[in-house]
């Protein structure tokens, strides 16, 4: 786990944690390697942390931003990628984890993923952090997840994102987000 170093020249301009954000993102930098994807991140000169300003960054549509969604089960973390145009059905997270979606509280967020809000991505969790892949992101050829900032993102197939990140399922949890 990284901690803030809020000391002058580890902030970035716009007085966020920089320090600690490229720290997430080395880690994923690291995590790719072995794939041959390390060179691959895109970073922005302002936020993405958001679906919208992912894809205005990009230039796509909001569906192929692949949010990482963080949750907390009585089993511990996990992790849900989805594409930026649906959200959680709760109907369909309770059927299949037997219980209410919790999100874990952005205070929360970086220890228990190892990624900053905004910044949560499939790469390089921590163990016990469970990983999902959602359903919807096989309607892409390609979709964009973060890759450990919130100015970070890195693009990808669906079969390479699992191929990568090896996720514990494919599910189905997702509704369109009206």
């Amino acid at each position: 786990m990284y901690h803030y170093d809020t000391r002058p020249g580890n902030m970035d301009e716009n007085g966020e944690k920089g320090y600690t954000h490229r720290m997430s993102v080395e880690k994923v930098r690291e995590f790719l390697r072995p794939y041959g994807r390390d060179k691959d991140i895109i970073e922005f000169p302002t936020s993405s942390a958001t679906v919208a300003e992912a894809a205005a960054d990009l230039g796509t549509e909001e569906g192929r931003i692949a949010k990482s969604m963080s949750f907390l089960t009585a089993a511990g973390p996990i992790v849900i990628v989805m594409t930026g145009d649906v959200k959680i059905d709760n109907r369909k997270f309770k059927d299949i984890f037997h219980e209410k979606a919790r999100m874990i509280g952005a205070e929360d967020v970086e220890r228990l993923t190892g990624h900053p809000v905004g910044g949560v991505c499939p790469f390089a969790l921590p163990d016990g952090v469970r990983l999902y892949l959602d359903e919807s992101v096989r309607r892409f050829e390609t979709v964009f997840p973060a890759a450990g900032s919130r100015n970070s993102a890195i693009e990808m197939t669906a079969d390479e994102l699992d191929r990568i990140t090896k996720p514990e399922a494919w599910i189905d949890v997702a509704k369109p987000a009206l």
